[in-house]
């Protein structure tokens, strides 16, 4: 499979770089077998897996590498053009793209920062972030449409984030808009290099502001790790890059489904107020009804892979893409009503929204902490909360990589006593 092999009547699927329909993109590659060829944007052929069964075979082994610079011959070999607007996924040099013990190296300081007594620690930050952004919300009127990702889904993760990095308050709001922009995948080349070079300004001016003022956080871990001859400058840069930008997209689009999925299922919202089901299980299933990551971009064979059950073979330097979107909803796990949300679903947890085997998300605790926190308090302090325009007419970000939407109008409606 080469650059070379796209012709006039092939084989493959041509996936929406708008993102315009990402559950009916995935049920359509779903229908083709647990694993299609698919074209990425610039006809840049890859295979796209939507069976969870066959997504869990190749994570759980070494088959698949995350670095195009050792394991992507198309990449090596200088066929993806610079232009490629996909390359700030495969360009990137940290723990997400990087493979062996290059990615044991590089995952270790974010676990050791995202470890179960460190998350637990910052859960009292997270609830006063939550109120002090309520309290915000709250001087809207009842009737008044509010965009909730704006002013709060949007703000959580960011303002988390800033917890984590002890980010000076006037780098505090430039992240948001500008790490959002690079997971657009129907974005023209100049405007996502533009993106990129808004980003890679704001990392390096956060590193130099914090080499200069240490401190008791994450930052200053990861720079003591460079300074240690543990990460390279580029490794440095890009840890940052992983930690904002995946901390933040993951967990926006996370709590907007959860909540829109909520709002248009009343019955299902009461079960959850009433305690009659528990909001860490509302969490997995809205994490499994609409995995806030649809796609993930990319992995490379490492060698030829032939999957006995499925009968598929991957052959060395194919690229793979996990759709996660559709492995959400694989009907051989979570049954022919897959499709339908339902926080009493058994298997709600058994998802792979935050990815499997060694590149599984190592913030995966804090975002359903935050998710869980966000919604229990957000409905208990407005009830009466309901969209303010048809799920229909809900605009969805413009990327096959990033399931959310731009914007979130609701209704406030009147407070708790």
């Amino acid at each position: 499979m080469t650059l070379q092999a796209i012709t006039a009547g092939s084989p493959y699927y041509r996936l929406d770089s708008t993102g315009s329909a990402l559950q009916a993109e995935a049920a359509a590659l779903r229908e083709r077998g647990p694993a299609t060829l698919v074209l990425l944007p610039g006809d840049v052929p890859a295979w796209a897996v939507t069976d969870q069964d066959l997504a869990c075979r190749l994570l759980a082994g070494s088959d698949l590498s995350k670095d195009a610079r050792r394991h992507w011959p198309a990449h090596i070999n200088g066929e993806i053009p610079d232009t490629w607007p996909l390359r700030v996924w495969t360009d990137a040099v940290n723990a997400l793209t990087a493979y062996g013990s290059d990615h044991t190296r590089l995952r270790r300081p974010l676990a050791q920062a995202f470890g179960p007594r460190r998350v637990s620690a910052l859960v009292p930050d997270i609830e006063t972030i939550i109120r002090q952004l309520l309290d915000a919300l709250q001087t809207a009127g009842p009737e008044d449409v509010v965009d909730l990702k704006a002013r709060f889904s949007g703000q959580l993760p960011l303002q988390v984030v800033n917890t984590l990095f002890h980010t000076p308050d006037h780098l505090r709001s430039a992240f948001s808009g500008a790490v959002g922009s690079l997971f657009a995948t129907d974005a023209p080349p100049q405007e996502m290099a533009e993106a990129w070079r808004r980003v890679h300004d704001l990392i390096t001016e956060l590193i130099d502001y914090k080499r200069a003022r240490p401190g008791d956080d994450l930052s200053t871990e990861l720079i003591a790790a460079r300074d240690a001859g543990d990460l390279t400058d580029q490794e440095l840069h890009d840890s940052f890059l992983l930690v904002i930008g995946a901390g933040h997209e993951t967990t926006v689009n996370a709590l907007n489904h959860a909540v829109i999925s909520l709002l248009t299922h009343p019955d299902q919202l009461a079960l959850a107020t009433t305690g009659q089901i528990s909001w860490k299980q509302v969490v997995e299933e809205s994490l499994r009804h609409q995995a806030p990551v649809a796609s993930v971009v990319a992995r490379f064979a490492v060698r030829d892979i032939a999957d006995e059950i499925t009968g598929l073979t991957f052959k060395q330097g194919d690229v793979v893409v996990m759709n996660y979107a559709a492995a959400g909803r694989d009907p051989r796990v979570h049954g022919d009503d897959a499709d339908r949300f339902d926080v009493t679903r058994r298997s709600a947890h058994k998802h792979l929204s935050f990815g499997y085997g060694a590149h599984r998300c190592v913030g995966a605790a804090l975002a359903r902490i935050e998710v869980h926190i966000a919604l229990q308090q957000l409905f208990g302090r407005f009830p009466r909360l309901r969209l303010a325009a048809d799920r229909s007419e809900l605009t969805p970000l413009p990327s096959f990589i990033s399931n959310g939407h731009t914007s979130l109008p609701v209704l406030l409606g009147p407070t708790a006593p």
